[in-house]
């Protein structure tokens, strides 16, 4: 007897609805970008959306102004109001996440367990969950002060400004590190997809 094995011995093989899904499915993945007023990261998010988008990836990025104006109109800048939102932040970034968009999230998050809970919360769902850390020294960000702020601050017009008047505590083991201040914007963008790729996650 004669048996004939693969496609020929049965009719054309169906792989199904959710092998076929498997193989179109992009992974997502939250990238935190925290730092400092005026760190560089939102400049070096909109560069690495570029790259990955010219890649054929589906890219958000959460600007934390219109977070604020949109999601979190309401809210001031004590300790509380800034962990409700950065969850805030959190809960959709890991929502798209989770569905295969890549979340850029240039965000200060300031408080050390803000940003833990919201790691946590990715990974108890299974989403993968970057950390950078832009740690543009204060002395750089009060000269680049692309908002104005720091010029605000030392006037005495406005207080609780993250890292001056009001704590920031840096990541102790972030994902990546950047120096911004001693690369281009496109070095720091290509330092964050290199470790995107190399997690398979770009």
């Amino acid at each position: 007897m004669t048996t004939t094995k693969g496609p020929t011995a049965t009719g054309p093989t169906t792989t199904g609805p959710s092998r076929s899904r498997e193989n179109h499915v992009t992974t997502g993945a939250t990238v935190w970008l925290t730092g400092l007023p005026s760190a560089g990261k939102t400049t070096i998010a909109r560069e690495l959306a570029d790259r990955l988008r010219e890649e054929g990836r589906r890219v958000e990025l959460l600007d934390g102004d219109e977070i604020r104006e949109f999601l979190s109109a309401g809210l001031g800048f004590g300790r509380a109001d800034r962990h409700t939102n950065v969850q805030r932040i959190g809960f959709v970034a890991e929502l798209l996440a989770r569905n295969g968009v890549t979340a850029l999230v240039p965000v200060i998050a300031p408080y050390a367990d803000s940003r833990e809970a919201v790691r946590g919360r990715h990974e108890a769902n299974g989403t993968a969950y970057v950390e950078v850390h832009v740690a543009t020294p204060v002395e750089v960000c009060s000269v680049r002060d692309v908002k104005g702020l720091y010029a605000k601050q030392a006037a005495g017009e406005l207080t609780g400004l993250t890292g001056v008047d009001d704590p920031y505590e840096e990541p102790v083991k972030p994902d990546l590190r950047i120096e911004s201040q001693d690369q281009t914007v496109q070095e720091s963008a290509a330092a964050v997809h290199a470790l995107l790729t190399e997690r398979g996650l770009a």
